[in-house]
């Protein structure tokens, strides 16, 4: 079975990308997603987040909810708003925010490469989240959430991206955030079968963002096969939707952490607890981390640099990590947060949201510090992924997001 193979995606036909292309369904909230959808019929949040055309009390796992994007699909369908292509191709999608920009492929990615571990994960999902996504592909008979994936990158598979890339676009989008989607099909058979080529001979890909949709994704396969009695493997349900980068395009930030008291602590004695493993130095100005090991810390109205003793630092995939690091020496042993998933007094910040966010978040008086990080390196994540081991929650903020709506896998 190849590692991805091309598919025949459901798109916005021509003239009709600005109107459905919208942000990832998990980084609204329901009420956000009413408000981004209001006057806009055609929205791919009537189908991510169909619990917008319901009433504002149901419970967004809800029967009801899956069945409404599954209708909301058909009607997007039937009106001519998407329409499916009429072969199988790849696809370039490129992401543009400000200076930075990062080329990739769509593609269909293999479920039996994810359950045997080619497809490397590196953290844990939750069951609710699960079956929220197991739910929604069964009732749409489709992917419309691509799974993050990296690659180590490839001069080849760069240069052909690229190439295509240079292309005239089949479709361009400013999001409302600044962030231009442009997305290439790439039909010539011949290109396909390179691309095909190249990326089976990988030794493997990894999931940057995207654990529940792959989850999930092996989850329907697995039922489906179950259900099936003249399965063969080639079927839709085998594969999953993924957009795949190499891995010196992407640009992970910073996932700051803030808490919401001292653990008894003033905040003198706090600082003294510090020492026992940073320097501290106070900052006349917002301290960005500019290395790893490296913490800025928002205190009482005052920034801190922190530097952790570099005895302290192993030699371990995860436990070196800078949020494991923190979480090791600072969050646990002096704030007494032992399980930052359910503790309620610790929340996370994403990077871009600036630092004046950990201020506001700390001034407010809502939280007693806060803590920015070094971002984690891509290199890392994929050295934990290698090892078989799982990061920390919340390690990594992945800018820009990818898009939902710019292509859909069926699975019928």
């Amino acid at each position: 079975m190849p590692l991805i193979r091309p598919f025949a995606g459901l798109r916005p036909v021509a003239g009709r990308a600005a109107d459905v292309v919208a942000p990832p369904y998990d980084v609204l909230s329901s009420s956000e997603a009413r408000v981004r959808a209001e006057g806009r019929p055609w929205s791919f949040l009537h189908i991510s987040k169909p619990e917008i055309d319901l009433p504002e009390d149901i419970d967004p796992y809800d029967d009801l909810v899956y069945a409404k994007a599954a209708e909301n699909l058909d009607h997007m369908r039937e009106q001519g708003v998407l329409a499916r292509d009429d072969g199988d191709y790849y696809y370039v999608y490129r992401l543009k925010m400000g200076a930075h920009v990062q080329t990739g492929l769509v593609a269909a990615a293999s479920v039996t490469a994810y359950e045997e571990g080619r497809i490397k994960k590196h953290e844990f999902t939750r069951p609710q989240k699960e079956d929220d996504r197991v739910r929604q592909v069964d009732a749409l008979d489709a992917q419309t959430g691509p799974v993050f994936l990296v690659y180590a990158a490839d001069s080849e598979v760069d240069g052909i991206l690229a190439a295509v890339a240079g292309e005239v676009p089949d479709m361009e989008v400013t999001a409302d955030d600044g962030v231009v989607h442009t997305l290439w099909l790439v039909r010539e058979p011949d290109l396909i079968g390179r691309i095909s080529q190249r990326f089976d001979a990988m030794a493997a890909l990894y999931v940057a963002d995207g654990h529940h949709r792959s989850a999930a994704a092996s989850r329907v396969a697995a039922a489906r096969r179950e259900a099936n009695p003249a399965h063969s493997g080639d079927e839709p349900y085998n594969y999953f939707l993924a957009v795949m980068f190499p891995h010196d395009q992407m640009q992970i930030l910073d996932y700051n952490r803030v808490v919401a008291d001292l653990n008894g602590l003033s905040e003198e004695a706090f600082l003294d607890r510090l020492v026992e493993s940073c320097f501290v130095e106070p900052s006349e100005s917002a301290v960005k981390p500019g290395r790893a090991a490296e913490f800025g810390m928002y205190l009482g109205g005052q920034w801190f640099r922190l530097s952790l003793r570099p005895e302290l630092v192993p030699d371990d995939p995860v436990r070196s990590l800078d949020v494991s690091l923190l979480a090791d020496n600072i969050i646990e042993p002096v704030l007494g947060i032992s399980d930052p998933r359910r503790d309620s007094r610790i929340d996370f910040v994403g990077g871009i949201r600036g630092l004046n966010e950990l201020e506001r978040r700390v001034d407010s008086g809502e939280m007693a510090v806060a803590f920015a990080m070094f971002p984690t390196s891509m290199p890392a994540l994929m050295a934990v992924a290698d090892a078989g081991e799982v990061m920390p929650p919340k390690s990594t903020w992945f800018e820009p997001k990818l898009a939902d709506g710019v292509v859909s896998h069926l699975l019928k």
